[in-house]
C-alpha cells in the first residue's frame, strides 16, 4: 500500500437561480447554473461562440442540447469517436422522449462506415448519401472528420460545386457543438478554426459550442482575432460549485437542490519507473489489492484504463483466470475491440481498456485503477470515477459503499507532489477538485503544444479552401467571401496566402521530380484532419471471437512492435471479408482498406515488445541536414525475427512518405523536445549506422512530421538551440 494517499471532496453544482421564460423541462428536472447560462449565452445576439467547462459528470450535453429540446434549433454534434457519437444517440434520443419537443427532433448518427453502408444500400454515392440523411435530421451526430472533409468537397464528383454540401448543411443547421475537444492536438484544432472561418465567412452567423472541463487557450485567442464573439462558461470561476467537508453540509447543499456531481474519493499515487511495461508489472504483483477491494467491497465495479492497447491484451485474459474462482467477470474495451466484445465488456465487474468513453457512463464504477500521459489526461482519467452512487443488476439496485482510485505515474511526478522542497501535497490530507487539477497542470511533465503550427502550417489549409472558393461555378457567388476569407485567415494565422502559395507550389514540383506523379502529399498532410495513413495495413483479427469484427486497420509500427502476424494478400482479405458479409448477412464498410500498406493475419499479441527499426539504404545525413518535411522514398523495415519483413519491404521501399529526420536518436528527441506519449517518431538507420546498437536518426511521418518541423523553425527564427535537429 503507498503513503501518498488522499482524499478528495465530495463536489456539488449549483442550481439556476432563475430558468429563463418559456423553458420547459420534465417535472421533477432541476436546471443548474452552467446550464442555464450556456443558453442564454446561446441566445444572445452578440455571442458567437460559446466554451463550458463544467466538471466531468455535470451535464455539458444536456446544456448542448436545451435549446433542441426546446423545438426552437437544429444542431450538428461532433465527436471525436465513433464510440462517443454512438453513446450521445442514445442519450440525446432519451431526452427527446423526456422533453417531448412539439416539433420531435429527428435524430441521425453518422460515421464514414455508417455512410459507406448506408450509400451502398441506397444505391448512392457518398455526397448524395449524406444530403439525404442531413435533410433528413434535426440533429446530426458525427464526428469532425466528416465535418471537415465534408468542407474539403471531399464527397463530390469533379463537375459539381465546390459548396453543394455545404453550403446546404451550413446553412439547415444553427448550432455546431464540439465535445471532448481538449482530445485534438495543433493539425485538429487548426482544422476547426479553418472550418469555422469558412461557415463565418460564407454564412449568416452561426453559433458554435465547445464542450470541454479544460478550454484550449490558442482557439480562444485566434477565435477572437477572427472577430468571433467569444464567451466562456466556468462554474469554478463564478463558484458554482461546492466542496462540503462534512455530512451535515452535504445535506443542507441536497436540501437546496445542489446535484451531487461526484463523490469523495481516496485516491492512491502509485510512482513507477519509465520502463515499457512498468504498469504491467505493477498489476500483476499487486493482484492481492484487487481481490481484496471487490471481496471486501461486495457489488463493485472496477475499471483498469491503460496507454497500451497491447498491454491491455495481454493482461485481460489473466484478470479473467484470476477472478474467475471469485464469480467475477472481466471485459475488454480498447480501439481493437470488436464491438460485439466492448458491448459485452459493460456487463462484466471488471473492464481493462484503452478508452474511458463508456468507463463512468454506461459502465458505472466505484474502483479505477489508471495510467496518464499527461495532465489533462489524468484529469480527464480520474473523472470517470465517483459520478454515480449504484448501479442496476438484474433489476436489483447495488449501492456503493466508497470510491477508490489508484493513479500508476511516473517517479519524477509523485515526487514533485509530495517530496520537493515546496510540495503541494500531504499525505493522508483532504483537497478539493479545483486544487488538485491546478496542482497536476503545475506538476506533471510540460508537453510541447505546438504553438507555431498553426502560422506555419494551418494557412496551408485556409489556401485550399481559399482556392475553391474561386471555382467558376461560385466564383462570382462568393467574391466577397471569398476577400474576406483571405484577409481574416492571414490574419489569425499571421501568414500571406502568397508565401502559402509558393510553398505549395515548390512541394508540387519536388514531388513531380521524385515520382513522375502530380500531387502535392506534403500539402495534402497539412489539409487533412487526422493526417493520411500510409503505414496503415488491413488486418484480420483472429483473437476476435466475433467474426465481423475480425477486419480491423491497424498501424505498422503497432504491428512490428506488438504482434505476432502472417502475411496475406489483398485479394485474399477481401475475398474473406465478402465471403463473411454473405454468411453473416451484416454489412462491413471496405473504404478504410482501400489505400493499406499491406494486409496480415493477426495470430496473437507478444509477451514483449519487439526490437525493430526503420532503414534506408543511403546516407540520411543529407536528408536530416535539409532541416525541412520532405517526401522519402526507399525506407524499409529492419526486424530479425519478422520473416515476412521481406514482403513487407517490397511495398514499403516503393512508398513515398511525408516525413521529418532528424539526426539524433529517439529517446533523446522525445526528452529534449517534450513530445507527448504516443507522438509518432521512430528510431531509423542509413548504410553507415546500420549495426549501431541504437539507431542514430529518429523519423516521423506525416503530420508528426509536420509537428517536428513547426518545432525545427521555431527554434531557428526564434533564436532557440536548433542542434536537436
Amino acid at each position: 500500500m503507498t503513503d501518498y494517499q488522499i482524499t478528495l471532496k465530495p463536489v456539488y453544482s449549483c442550481p439556476a437561480e432563475r430558468v429563463p421564460e418559456g423553458i420547459e423541462v420534465p417535472e421533477g428536472w432541476t436546471l443548474f447554473w452552467h446550464q442555464v447560462e450556456t443558453l442564454k449565452a446561446l441566445r444572445n445576439p452578440t455571442i458567437d461562440v460559446v466554451f463550458n467547462t463544467a466538471m466531468t459528470g455535470d451535464g455539458k450535453s444536456l446544456a448542448a442540447y436545451l435549446e433542441v429540446l426546446q423545438g426552437e434549433c437544429s444542431a450538428i454534434g461532433l465527436y471525436p469517436t465513433n464510440e462517443l457519437a454512438r453513446d450521445q444517440e442514445t442519450q440525446t434520443k432519451d431526452y427527446i422522449a423526456k422533453f417531448k419537443p412539439f416539433n420531435d427532433p429527428r435524430v441521425t448518427r453518422l460515421s464514414s462506415a455508417e455512410l459507406e453502408i448506408y450509400a451502398e444500400n441506397e444505391g448512392l454515392r457518398k455526397g448524395s448519401a449524406i444530403a439525404t440523411r442531413t435533410s433528413q435530421s434535426e440533429v446530426l451526430l458525427t464526428n469532425p472528420d466528416i465535418f471537415h472533409y465534408l468542407h474539403r468537397g471531399a464527397y463530390l464528383l469533379p463537375e459539381d460545386s465546390p459548396d453543394k454540401l455545404w453550403g446546404r448543411v451550413d446553412k439547415d443547421f444553427d448550432l455546431f457543438i464540439f465535445d471532448e475537444f481538449h482530445v485534438f492536438a495543433a493539425p485538429q484544432i487548426a482544422s476547426v478554426i479553418n472550418t469555422m472561418l469558412l461557415i463565418h465567412c460564407t454564412n449568416r452567423r452561426k453559433k458554435f459550442l465547445f464542450l470541454s472541463a479544460t478550454p484550449d487557450e490558442q482557439l480562444i485567442q485566434r477565435l477572437r482575432k477572427a472577430g468571433f464573439r467569444c464567451k466562456v462558461i466556468n462554474p469554478i470561476e463564478q463558484e458554482k460549485y461546492q466542496f462540503p467537508d462534512t455530512l451535515e453540509q452535504q445535506k443542507w447543499l441536497e436540501s437546496a437542490n445542489w446535484r451531487q456531481v461526484a463523490r469523495s474519493i481516496q485516491l492512491n499515487f502509485i510512482p513507477l519507473d519509465s520502463s515499457v511495461k512498468a504498469s504491467e508489472v505493477w498489476l500483476k504483483d499487486n493482484t492481492h489489492l484487487i481481490l481484496s477491494y471487490f471481496q471486501q467491497h461486495p457489488g463493485s465495479k472496477g475499471a483498469i484504463i491503460l496507454n497500451s492497447i497491447a498491454a491491455v491484451k495481454r493482461l485481460t485474459p489473466y484478470f479473467q483466470e484470476l477472478l474467475y474462482p471469485l464469480g467475477l467477470s472481466v471485459g475488454e474495451n480498447t480501439g481493437l475491440s470488436g464491438r460485439a466484445i466492448r458491448e459485452q465488456s459493460l456487463t462484466t465487474d471488471l473492464v481493462l481498456g484503452t478508452s474511458t468513453i463508456d468507463v463512468g457512463v454506461d459502465f458505472k464504477i466505484n474502483f479505477l485503477i489508471f495510467e496518464s500521459s499527461d495532465a489533462g489526461n489524468f484529469i480527464q482519467r480520474l473523472g470517470r470515477l465517483g459520478r454515480h452512487d449504484s448501479y442496476e443488476r438484474d433489476g436489483i439496485q447495488i449501492q456503493f459503499d466508497e470510491f477508490t482510485a489508484y493513479a500508476l505515474v511516473p517517479n519524477f511526478f509523485a515526487e514533485r507532489l509530495f517530496e520537493a522542497e515546496s510540495h503541494p501535497l500531504e499525505p493522508s490530507e483532504t483537497y478539493d477538485r479545483p486544487y488538485l487539477n491546478d496542482t497536476v497542470w503545475d506538476n506533471y511533465q510540460t508537453i510541447n503544444n505546438f504553438q507555431e503550427y498553426y502560422s506555419r502550417w494551418g494557412a496551408v489549409q485556409s489556401f485550399r479552401l481559399f482556392y475553391d472558393l474561386g471555382d467558376r461555378t461560385i466564383q462570382q457567388q462568393y467574391a466577397e467571401s471569398r476577400l474576406k476569407f483571405q484577409q481574416t485567415c492571414e490574419a489569425v494565422f499571421n501568414t500571406s496566402f502568397k508565401s502559402v502559395a509558393s510553398r505549395v507550389s515548390g512541394w508540387a514540383k519536388e514531388w513531380q521530380q521524385l515520382s513522375g506523379k502530380k500531387g502535392n502529399p506534403i500539402a495534402d498532410d497539412a489539409c487533412s484532419f487526422r493526417g493520411s495513413s500510409p503505414l496503415q495495413c488491413g488486418l484480420y483479427d483472429l483473437t476476435e471471437p466475433n467474426e465481423v469484427d475480425r477486419f480491423k486497420a491497424y498501424d505498422l509500427p503497432g504491428i512490428l512492435s506488438n504482434l505476432e502476424i502472417e502475411f496475406w494478400t489483398e485479394a485474399a482479405f477481401l475475398r474473406s471479408l465478402q465471403e463473411t458479409t454473405t454468411r453473416t448477412k451484416q454489412p462491413i464498410p471496405r473504404g478504410r482498406f482501400a489505400h493499406c500498406l499491406a494486409f496480415m493475419k493477426l495470430i496473437r499479441y507478444r509477451e514483449e515488445r519487439s526490437n525493430w527499426k526503420f532503414a534506408y539504404s543511403g546516407d540520411l545525413g543529407e536528408k536530416a541536414n535539409a532541416y525541412r518535411v520532405q517526401v522519402l522514398t526507399g525506407v524499409e523495415i529492419w526486424q530479425p525475427d519478422n520473416r515476412w519483413a521481406g514482403e513487407i519491404n517490397k511495398r514499403l521501399r516503393k512508398e513515398g512518405l511525408v516525413c521529418y529526420i532528424v539526426r539524433h536518436p529517439v529517446h533523446e528527441v522525445r526528452l529534449r523536445l517534450r513530445l507527448p506519449l504516443h507522438f509518432q517518431i521512430y528510431p531509423i538507420s542509413d548504410n553507415y549506422s546500420f549495426h549501431d546498437a541504437v539507431a542514430p536518426y529518429a523519423i516521423a511521418f506525416g503530420q508528426s512530421a509536420l509537428l517536428l518541423d513547426t518545432l525545427a523553425y521555431l527554434l531557428k527564427t526564434k533564436g532557440g538551440d536548433p542542434m536537436i535537429f
